[in-house]
């Protein structure tokens, strides 16, 4: 147990570095005396995005959290975007779950598909079956280290036409595409995504509106909003140097399940809420990182 949570702790380290917003709602979090400490936040869970070709995808990812202890749970189709995903417990409560998705490459026209597979093609076999999964350093490493070359900024524009999805995977790798604040275990009021929304615009963060600015399940016991991935420069082959966008924050709220309503506020777990996810509400949370969000106006 210890080296996956030095897996995740690896993996968290370098997303806080790389996301802005991360330290600004902390800090803002923290002023307002909402939490004493960052430890108070609880991570809902941690996303990762593929390219779904034989010797990459889901089924490759997924081993180095099989291997620790999480479980697979449940499968999402999106059809307009192209995408599979697959959800994953953990083996503690205290552990944030996981959600791996990936590119449906084979749904592409040729002309892309060839754009595609000429990166993950640098890729011989399954990467994960070469890592010791318990040395975490060298987990970590290859979490953060290039699969393939640097994209030109011609092929990256090709991509971006008709996947926004597959160019910033094909540029960012396996780099934490965000991480998800559980919004229901914060003191009241900002215990409701309505009121914990007004905070973050409050303090500058841009949220995604697609699709309203909070996502609704079907049976409404899940509610999910994020924020807008902010531009960084990003480096092409050849020096070339553009802004595109990087990861996000989300948020969370899963309210409790209709039979444990009796259960006392103080008394409720993680078992007794809404589990899992929900493909609507995923399918515009993508949308934190298209043009479509980080091209409007900041709030």
């Amino acid at each position: 147990m210890d080296t996956l949570y030095q897996i995740l702790d690896g993996l968290m380290t370098r997303y806080q570095q790389r996301v802005s917003d991360v330290g600004k709602i902390m800090h803002a979090l923290k002023d307002k005396g909402i939490i004493s400490q960052l430890s108070d936040i609880e991570n809902d869970h941690i996303a990762f995005r593929t390219i779904g070709v034989p010797q990459l995808g889901i089924q490759s990812l997924e081993k180095i959290f099989l291997y620790h202890g999480y479980v697979a749970r449940e499968d999402f189709y999106f059809e307009h975007k192209k995408i599979n995903a697959r959800w994953y417990a953990p083996p503690e409560n205290s552990l944030p779950r996981i959600f791996i998705s990936e590119l449906r490459v084979n749904d592409f026209p040729d002309s892309i598909q060839k754009v595609i597979t000429s990166f993950t093609d640098e890729v011989k076999t399954d990467p994960v079956e070469y890592l010791d999964l318990n040395n975490a350093m060298q987990v970590d490493e290859f979490l953060h280290s290039p699969l393939w070359r640097t994209p030109s900024w011609e092929e990256f524009q090709m991509l971006a036409e008709v996947s926004e999805y597959a160019s910033w995977t094909i540029y960012n790798k396996y780099y934490l595409n965000h991480f998800t604040i559980s919004v229901h275990n914060l003191p009241h009021p900002y215990n409701t995504l309505e009121v914990f929304n007004e905070f973050l615009m409050s303090i500058g963060i841009t949220l995604n509106n697609a699709g309203g600015l909070i996502k609704t399940s079907k049976d409404g016991l899940l509610k999910q909003s994020s924020s807008v991935s902010k531009m960084m420069a990003a480096t092409f082959a050849n020096e070339d140097i553009h802004q595109i966008a990087g990861s996000y924050v989300e948020f969370a709220e899963r309210k409790v399940l209709p039979e444990f309503a009796h259960i006392p506020e103080n008394e409720i777990e993680r078992k007794h809420r809404r589990d899992g996810f929900e493909t609507a509400n995923a399918d515009k949370i993508f949308e934190s990182t298209y043009s479509s969000q980080t091209g409007k106006p900041k709030s």
